[in-house]
This record gives structure tokens, sequence and C-alpha cells, in this order.
């Protein structure tokens, strides 16, 4: 094999690599040699089929694979020889000349090919011990959990019938039919369908305009269906509904005493406190651990500057920007609407991609050196809580990941991360700050961070 360094600019490296037309032939001579072994063609006793005769009918497919085996031989023997981290698959050019190609396959040329790469950065890995950090806590007061005993208690509550008019926070049992343009369309036809008026559950306005029915009433309500509405031929459409009121209830108070835990599934009103606090303060953990994490990778951000590999950076762009046009798309907003333009918009994202990018790199190079793992248990934990995400199609989520290596990677990203932070903040000072939930959940909105998903 013979190896030509074309390009070294920054990370970019590039070589030309020419394997030699004899190396080809002797490889291609002991595949059909081994092929001669198990062959069964008609007309040779089986193991006795002569190489020449293999060579004339699978000679090409048999050279095919030769090359392809080759390719990737050679190409991971370049990078040890040079002792190369490429900081992602490198890609490999074969000759654009079909003439050369050609030749190859029919064994009368030698074989040239170049690698192209990017290589991982070269930096120092700096000494964290001396970070101080602040970890936001905050304490589930007993306010939190009486506002979460009358959010439970309002939405179990009971109805009674009601002889009066329609109230905001009443229900009513209406049937309707729906037309646009005088004709009806689907889906805008029911009978006996329950509706708490205020409760957001129909197309706004629709629930206004019942107020002040009562039972028997006929109402003719007249709403338009919201742009972004999810069935294309009604969004924006005027639209009207036939609506009978059939019933009217009145929100009958719910006590929070102990019968109204047992109806919860609690032993006493004592337990589902309980809970509620439990529930309340491993949320708030959560949250916790999200805004120290977050604090971590500002930190390492301002510590780190090298050079990054140009794909990476654009594949990571890539992604935000599609999913950020998905979301445009979807809501029907613009850069206009977001005081901003399509230009600078792209700026801000390419720097987020290029954070990304850098901090991947730098947990990946310090799990590396802290020898940092991931244990198949805690892949299969993850894989777990994929599954829960979606009922009924568990079999389906597993077959997927086991098909997929890739997407095991997607699973183990995070969990690696998260395990260097955690590392980090081992070593640091770290004091604790007492804040409201409502500080801590605008720190946490204000600063959501994408996982980096550190290789």
């Amino acid at each position: 094999m013979q190896v030509t360094e074309t390009l070294s600019a920054g990370l970019k490296r590039e070589y030309k690599v020419v394997v030699n037309q004899a190396e080809l032939d002797q490889e291609l001579n002991a595949k059909l040699a081994d092929l001669s072994k198990r062959a069964n063609i008609k007309g040779f006793r089986p193991g006795k089929v002569p190489v020449s005769h293999l060579r004339r009918v699978f000679g090409k497919s048999a050279m095919a694979e030769v090359v392809q085996n080759t390719i990737d031989a050679k190409s991971k023997a370049l990078l040890e020889e040079k002792n190369l981290k490429p900081a992602y698959q490198p890609e490999v050019k074969l000759s654009e000349s079909e003439e050369e190609v050609q030749a190859v396959m029919d064994g009368k040329g030698d074989l040239s090919f170049s690698v192209v790469l990017e290589v991982i950065p070269d930096f120092e890995v700096k000494d964290h011990a001396g970070l101080s950090l602040t970890r936001h806590v905050v304490e589930v007061s007993e306010d939190e959990i009486a506002e979460t005993l009358t959010r439970l208690a309002s939405q179990s509550k009971n109805f009674e019938d009601k002889e009066g008019a329609a109230e905001k926070g009443d229900r009513v049992t209406i049937n309707f039919v729906g037309t646009v343009d005088g004709t009806a369309f689907e889906g805008g036809t029911a009978d006996d369908v329950a509706l708490e008026i205020g409760s957001g559950q129909f197309i706004p306005g629709f629930e206004d305009q019942l107020i002040g029915a009562k039972a028997g009433d006929d109402v003719t309500v007249k709403v338009t269906f919201p742009a972004e509405y999810g069935v294309a031929d009604l969004a924006g459409k005027d639209a009207e509904f036939a609506t009978k009121v059939t019933k009217v209830e009145a929100a009958k108070e719910t006590a929070i005493d102990e019968e109204f835990a047992k109806k919860m599934g609690f032993e006493d009103l004592a337990k589902l406190k309980d809970m509620i606090k439990e529930r309340m303060g491993s949320e708030f953990a959560q949250m916790t651990a999200m805004k120290l994490k977050r604090d971590v990778l500002d930190a390492l951000d301002k510590e780190y500057s090298f050079d990054l590999p140009e794909k990476l950076v654009d594949a990571e762009f890539n992604g935000i920007w599609t999913a950020l046009q998905g979301e445009m798309n979807r809501s029907g907003k613009s850069f206009a609407d977001e005081n901003t333009t399509e230009e600078d918009a792209r700026k801000e994202y390419r720097a987020i991609a290029e954070r990304r990018v850098r901090l991947g790199l730098v947990l990946g190079t310090m799990g590396e050196k802290e020898q940092v793992q991931v244990t198949e248990q805690e892949l299969q934990n993850a894989l777990m809580n994929r599954m829960r995400q979606f009922p009924g199609q568990e079999k389906m989520v597993i077959d997927y990941y086991r098909k997929n290596p890739g997407a095991m990677m997607e699973l183990r990203g995070p969990i690696f991360e998260q395990k260097v932070v955690d590392s980090i903040v081992s070593k640091a000072t770290v004091a604790d700050k007492t804040v409201s939930k409502d500080e801590l959940q605008a720190m946490v909105q204000d600063e959501e961070e994408a996982p980096i998903s550190a290789a």
C-alpha cells in the first residue's frame, strides 16, 4: 500500500492510497480458492471446481467484494498508521475515471482511492477541581401541596342537575350538527357530548355562546376555525353549529378530606399528601439537576476554544434548522414575527451548533480520560423509559433499537454526557441556594439545553 498525504489544512486531512494490482489479484485468488472448496456447480464434483472456471463465472462479483474489503482494511490501517482520530466516518472517493475503475474490476489495474476526513482537535483537558457552582433547590411547601390538592379536587369534581341557565364552570350535555357554507362536514356531528363551559375543549368562542342556555334550548353557535387547525379543509373557515342543549349541570364542590383521599386510592389524606410531596420533590430535583448541568456546560464553554470539524458543525446546524423550520411551519410564524431575519437567525443557530459540537468534544475527551462507561443495565433502563412513551407499541420500539445500532448510540449519548457532568460536579465546590418554584422554572425554561450526546 502506498500512501500520499494530499491535504493537511487545519483539521482537514486527505490521503491518496494505491494498492497494486498484484495484491488485489492475490486476494482474489485466495477468495476464489476458498469458494472452490464450497461451490456446487453442475458438471463438477463438489469441492473440485477449478479456480480458473470460478474466475470466469464469478470473477467480477468476487473482485467487487475484494475491492470493498481492501478499501475498508486499508482505510483502517491508514488511521492506525497515522495515529488519526477521525471526527466522523471518513469519506472514501474512488477514481472518477470509468476506465480506471473498469481496469481494477478486470484485474488489470491498481486500485487508487482517496480518504477524506477531519480529525478531532487536539486540546488539553483542564483541571476543574476549583470550579464553583450553585445548586438551586426548591423546598416543597404546604401551600404548594394544598394547591395541588385543590387542582386534583377540581379534576375529579362531581356535577348535579341545575334548573337555571348555564354559567361558566357548569357542564352542559349537547347534540350538534356543524356546517360550513351550509354543508355538514365530517366530524362535525355528535350527540350526548358533555362539555364543561370554560374548559377550552372546543374551538375558541364555542363554549362562551352556551352561557345562558337552559336544558331544551336550541342554540346556533357561530365560530371560525383557527388558521392552524389540524384539518386543512376547515382551517380558517367560518362554521355554524346547530346545537341542542339537553342537560345543564352545576359543579358540586369536592371536599378535600379522608373520603376524597380514599377515592383517589390512598389510605388517608396524610398518605395522599406524602405522595404529592414526594412527586413534587422529584420534579423539583430534576429541574435543579437541569439548571446545575447547564451551569457546568456554560463554565466549560468559557474555558475551551479550538477549531471545530466543519462537517460536524454543519450536521448539527442542519438538524437544528430543520427542527426550527418545521416548528415555524406548524405555527404559521415567520422570522419577522420573532423580530429577526433569516440571516440573523442562521448566525444565532450556527453559534448554538458550534457550542454543542465543542461541548460534545470536550465531554467526550473528558469522559475518555476519566474512563466513564455506560453499562448495559443503564442502556436497558433508558430503553424501558423510551418504551413507556409508546404504550401498546413496546415490541415495535424494542425491534427498532435492536436493529439500529445508531439509535442505541442516541440512547447512550445523554447517559454518558450526564455521567461526565456528574464527575465534574463531584470535584467542584457546590453551594446550595434555596429559590422558589417559579424562580427555578424560569431559570430552566430560559436556559433549556438540548442533549449534547457526547460520544
